[in-house]
């Protein structure tokens, strides 16, 4: 086989070290942020916390910028190009739009025990061999936020095999994990939902109708899924009356028991840190960042004398003292673009969510989300001149704080449609009316995705089968056979 060489010429863009930082931050949400700047604090020394004293910082940097300029070369640690940029050494981030945080005395924080804390607690309390006990630790470890051990235990014999060097069988695998399905909540540490409404029924009294209960899921869970009550009265010889009151207390029994770990509502609530904050005033709205937790940061000084006294004596200075500058030069570009990235992300933000209070001005002002407009990523960036990519990662994982409540950002997307008299609405506006159809039909008979699509076309929107098929999906509604009750 003959080798041959060519030359091909490829245009590509790489980013730089500042934008790399930019984008990564930018999507952080602020309590990873603060979290971030601790990391980098730690790790760079170059890095400090604080404003920059005044005291002849002035004349500092002009000293500093008036130094002769050396060729840009590592090999030769010629420096002279970031002697000349004008951040150093007083480079701060400032507190983008914190006018306002002042007033700001109720920002939730996150005070409540985890679910995984919970339960390594609860094993604490158990008496298990070392072994077992960490057996246990790495069991827990697997149990995803839903409360559900989302691996098999054949794969996790094997992790602990390879990973931590324990031999440990399926069988007694399967003894660990009934020890942890007894710890609370009831039904934590299922693999799926018939085992986790099991571990719940069998916690209850066995009266009649929990027996029964516990019979149907575990004998006739599919028909129960899928709402074949005939089969189940004709096969346990009950009534309708009796078997609404078994479905009631199947029901009653919770899918997700990791999620409603204390109370789910207010714990969401109280864990939940908005990165903005809209207020209204007398009819006007004004925004702030919540940047009460972000630190000012600066460029050591200690470092850039550092790297001025090289400028003053690189002529006579050995290899190791270039290197050690080198190494001083390094960790200050490293110190620049931080808090450089940190300033441009909160410019980000800031334009970002200022761009979203202009288009959903009214919703923001009332609390009504009638008021809500359609509106896309794609709107957003063209108002503020960023790539759609760029407030999708603003938008992701991002909350404001309201007069009327904390909502995600996501909450203000939607998609545009028209009524038959062309005017634009918002999906969230048929959604809405799906979700009142849904709730007042007659369970016995419930709409189908057709009907609801009749029911839509006859209030003026014209929305298609498959659409409301998506819209009730997205909304976590059922198909009709799986809301139709007895």
């Amino acid at each position: 086989m003959a080798l041959k060489q060519h030359l091909q010429l490829k245009q590509q863009q790489k980013l730089s070290p500042l934008q790399m930082q930019v984008i990564k931050l930018t999507e952080l949400p602020v309590i990873e942020l603060e979290e971030r700047i601790k990391q980098e604090l730690e790790d760079n020394p170059a890095l400090e916390e604080g404003l920059e004293p005044t005291t002849d910082s002035s004349d500092f940097e002009d000293e500093y910028n008036s130094q002769e300029e050396g060729n840009i070369s590592q090999e030769d640690i010629a420096l002279g190009d970031y002697m000349n940029e004008d951040e150093m050494p007083d480079y701060q981030t400032g507190n983008v739009s914190r006018q306002s945080s002042e007033k700001q005395t109720e920002i939730p924080f996150s005070i409540a025990e985890s679910l995984h804390e919970s339960l390594l607690e609860q094993l604490g309390e158990c008496e298990l061999e070392d072994t077992d006990e960490k057996v246990a630790e790495y069991i827990i470890g697997n149990i995803d936020e839903s409360g559900y051990l989302d691996r098999s235990l054949s794969a996790i014999s094997d992790d602990l095999i390879f990973q931590q060097n324990i031999d440990v069988s399926v069988d007694k695998l399967e003894k660990i994990l009934k020890t942890i399905q007894e710890f609370e909540p009831a039904g934590i540490g299922a693999r799926n939902l018939q085992e986790c409404l099991l571990l719940q029924l069998q916690r209850k009294d066995h009266t009649e109708n929990t027996k029964l209960a516990i019979d149907i899921i575990t004998d006739y869970f599919d028909e129960f899924s899928k709402r074949h009550y005939d089969k189940i009265i004709k096969h346990f010889g009950i009534d309708e009356p009796q078997l609404k009151e078994i479905i009631h207390e199947i029901t009653s029994l919770n899918p997700k028991p990791g999620n409603n770990w204390g109370d789910a509502l207010s714990l969401t609530l109280s864990t939940i840190i908005p990165d903005f904050i809209v207020e209204s005033y007398n009819g006007e709205l004004l925004l702030s960042l919540n940047n009460r937790n972000i630190p000012d940061l600066r460029v050591s000084r200690e470092y850039s004398d550092l790297l001025k006294g090289y400028v003053d004596n690189k002529d006579s200075m050995s290899n190791d003292s270039k290197n050690a500058v080198l190494f001083v030069k390094q960790k200050l570009d490293s110190a620049r673009w931080f808090i450089d990235a940190i300033r441009q992300r909160q410019d980000t933000l800031q334009r970002t969510m200022q761009a979203i209070i202009d288009m959903q001005y009214d919703f923001f002002l009332t609390g009504d989300e009638a008021q809500l407009r359609p509106m896309i990523l794609k709107d957003i960036a063209e108002r503020t001149g960023y790539d759609i990519s760029t407030i999708s990662r603003v938008s992701n994982s991002k909350y404001v704080q309201t007069n009327f409540g904390i909502y995600p950002l996501k909450y203000f997307f939607s998609e545009s449609m028209q009524t038959d008299t062309g005017e634009e609405i918002s999906s969230r506006e048929v959604k809405a009316i799906l979700k009142e159809c849904i709730e007042n039909e007659d369970k016995k008979k419930p709409l189908t995705d057709d009907r609801l699509s009749e029911i839509l076309k006859e209030k003026g929107y014209i929305i298609a089968r498959r659409t409301v098929a998506k819209y009730r999906e997205q909304m976590n509604l059922p198909v009709a056979r799986l809301r139709k009750e007895i």
